[in-house]
């Protein structure tokens, strides 16, 4: 792999720098920059605007609406748009679900929900987890069962990601309970908006609900939205887990955190002297540098050899991702010591006229440390993600 760009890379390089800096709005990017709380119209308004440069699915192959972008220039436009201070693409439709429509839905789900997607006119949420149905997903029992030309669906599905802004969910439902339980697994694509759901957020730590519980209660949904064959759900969901795991690496964010990092380090006097100048601390920073890297490195060396869809290999980049998102946000309250402590709600918002306690950069830190103790859960936890190295690359 060649680790330096082409001309034409850095030509596409510098135009996405010219367009973030003329269109990024600053005031969501200060939101981003200074870790405080995004609303659903901060992501609508940016992704509005990448849609109508015809960049929101950039990575899409051309054939379905996108400008097919190697995997250099993607890497390239995360890491660019992550830097600037943009807030993070909202994953479900465009790198999740779409994947799945469009290697196995059918002609009309194609040209129905693709074009909503790529246009910003849809936002999807995932109907994954059930309570007691996490890392064993296989076990999942909300069920769908078919009456003439549509579903009837009944069941709790949880931690569903920003479901109270959702238009739709792809949802694992199980049509068989006679089968072995992975074959009896089907993928629906439902209405939020369907009589019989319901959303009841759950508070989190950080006081926010960006997860919630979703019930389904005789919901109705056409036959038309299953993707692909009934009782293949559990390979479509597989493929799409590929895609999750890739995406949750982060690194063009984990680049921009460990800049702020740095700039906490050099502020930060212990013993008259900066923190970044302690050897031990600085010896920690240095590690995770490196690990983050490698991780760079490896995640450009999976996105240069996939050919149809991230195997295995997406678990190593789920894991060293969530590490080294959690290692950043430990540094940084340590480097900020009992500054870091205080937790204040109102702190997160932009409008905030309560002084901190300390530097302002470090009222928002508890709440973020918190929020990231979920990714190495989420997306199926780093235990999980060892078996299935242990498994499919180790052979063990």
């Amino acid at each position: 792999m060649n680790l330096g760009y082409t001309d034409a890379e850095l030509a596409f390089r510098d135009g996405v720098r010219a367009f973030v800096r003329e269109k990024l709005p600053q005031d969501i990017a200060r939101k981003v920059l200074e870790h405080k709380r995004l609303g659903k119209s901060d992501f609508m308004r940016w992704q509005d605007i990448l849609a109508a440069r015809g960049w929101l699915a950039g990575h899409w192959p051309a054939e379905h609406g996108g400008c097919g972008w190697s995997p250099v220039e993607v890497h390239i436009f995360d890491e660019e748009t992550a830097a600037a201070g943009a807030p993070r693409l909202i994953p479900f439709g465009l790198q999740m679900v779409a994947p799945v429509i469009m290697a196995f839905g059918s002609r009309r789900q194609k040209e129905r929900y693709l074009p909503r997607i790529r246009e910003n006119k849809d936002w999807w949420c995932q109907g994954y987890s059930e309570p007691g149905s996490g890392s064993d997903l296989a076990s999942l029992k909300t069920r769908a069962v078919r009456q003439g030309d549509h579903y009837l669906v009944n069941g709790q599905k949880t931690w569903t990601t920003l479901a109270q802004h959702a238009d739709m969910i792809f949802c694992l439902v199980r049509t068989s309970v006679e089968a072995r339980k992975q074959e009896g697994i089907s993928f629906l694509l439902i209405d939020m908006h369907s009589p019989g759901i319901s959303v009841r957020p759950i508070v989190l730590l950080d006081e926010e609900s960006e997860v919630n519980e979703t019930f389904f209660e005789d919901v109705k949904v056409p036959v038309e939205n299953l993707v692909g064959e009934e009782g293949k759900g559990w390979s479509y969901a597989k493929y799409l887990l590929g895609y999750e795991r890739t995406g949750i690496a982060g690194v063009g964010a984990s680049k921009r955190e460990f800049a702020t990092l740095k700039d906490i380090a050099e502020k930060e006097m212990r013993n008259g002297k900066p923190l970044a100048r302690d050897p031990r601390f600085a010896a920690r920073m240095a590690e995770v540098e490196i690990d983050l890297m490698a991780l760079e490195m490896t995640v450009m060396r999976v996105l240069s050899a996939r050919v149809k869809a991230p195997g295995p290999e997406a678990s190593i980049l789920k894991i060293r991702g969530t590490e080294i998102q959690q290692a950043i946000a430990a540094l940084m309250m340590e480097a900020m010591g009992p500054y870091a402590l205080p937790f204040d709600p109102d702190a997160m918002d932009l409008d905030c006229r309560e002084p901190p306690v300390g530097p302002d950069y470090a009222a928002p830190l508890a709440a973020r440390y918190f929020n990231l103790r979920k990714t190495t859960i989420y997306g199926g936890s780093n235990e999980i993600q060892r078996n299935i190295i242990a498994q499919m690359v180790l052979n063990l």
